[in-house]
Parts: C-alpha cells; structure tokens; sequence
C-alpha cells in the first residue's frame, strides 16, 4: 500500500450539482428557480410570505408588552448562602455583598443587583447588603440574628 493508492470507497463521495450550465445537465436554463420575478433574483428570501395569504405572524393577536427600564436582579436563596459558608467559600462574619458572592461562585453576575429569597434556613449570623429582599428572606436572616441593608439602585436608562 502506497499514499498515493489511497481512495475513497466507491460512492462515499458525490459531486457537485453545477446549476446552469445548460440545459443537458438537468438544472440549466432556470436553474430550477422556475420562471421570472423576484424569487428568481440571487440574494432573496421572502421570509413569512404564504402566498398572499395573510402570514401567521400576522394572523395571531398581539399581547403584552417588553419593559425596557424593568430592573433584572441575581437571586439568592438564603439556603444556598448557608451552603457556601458551610463550604468555607463564604465568610459568615464579614458582610455578604454582591462581590462578596461573585467571589465565592454562589452568583455568576450581579445584574442590576442581589434579590435575597427566603427559600430554605439560614443557621449562621449574617449581616447582608443587597438590593432588595423578599419578607421570608428578612424572618429568616432575623431568626438567625443577622441583618439586612437593602441598598438602593438606581433605574437602568434615565427617561
């Protein structure tokens, strides 16, 4: 056996359809685009055209709407908090802030800010400072002996 005797099996390869290049190869002429107008043009693409038909984009009703200035927060649940000082990633007697938590891989990016949820028990005392707080986080920190600062943070795009 040489390098040069080397081949592909018989059939594992096939070549190219070359599109007008006569009418004898099959796709000459039109280039099997069929006739004329704008779908015959290189380059277009009528995206959610149905023929004349009204398009389904079109049929469906609108509904709702997107707030741009709506803030998106980095949850925390306070269970997950209690896990990373029980895993020495986070210091219970320093204060546990946004940074703090980014250092610690409990959050990936702070967003607009740290949400504290109150799913789960926190054991350790804890001072937080976070952008906002649901009512069963603020019991769970309290009945832990901890605290909670709620920083303010002001709006994404200024109006």
């Amino acid at each position: 056996m040489k390098l040069n005797d080397l081949r592909d099996n018989e059939g594992a390869t096939k070549s190219r359809i070359r599109v007008g290049r006569g009418i004898g190869s099959g796709k000459g002429k039109t280039g099997g685009r069929g006739v004329k107008g704008q779908k015959a043009r290189t380059g277009v693409a009528v995206k959610g055209f149905e023929g004349g038909q009204m398009p389904l984009h079109r049929r469906l009703p609108k509904r709702g709407f997107h707030n741009i200035f709506a803030l998106h927060y980095a949850e925390v649940n306070v269970d997950r908090i209690q896990t990373a000082i029980d895993a020495g990633k986070l210091d219970a007697k320093a204060v546990v802030n946004a940074e703090a938590l980014v250092k610690a891989g409990v959050i990936r990016r702070v967003l607009d800010g740290v949400k504290l949820l109150g799913s789960g028990e926190l054991k350790a005392k804890v001072a937080f400072e976070v952008a906002g707080a649901t009512k069963g986080a603020l019991a769970a920190v309290e009945k832990a002996g901890g605290s909670v600062k709620v920083l303010t943070v002001a709006a994404k795009a200024e109006a």
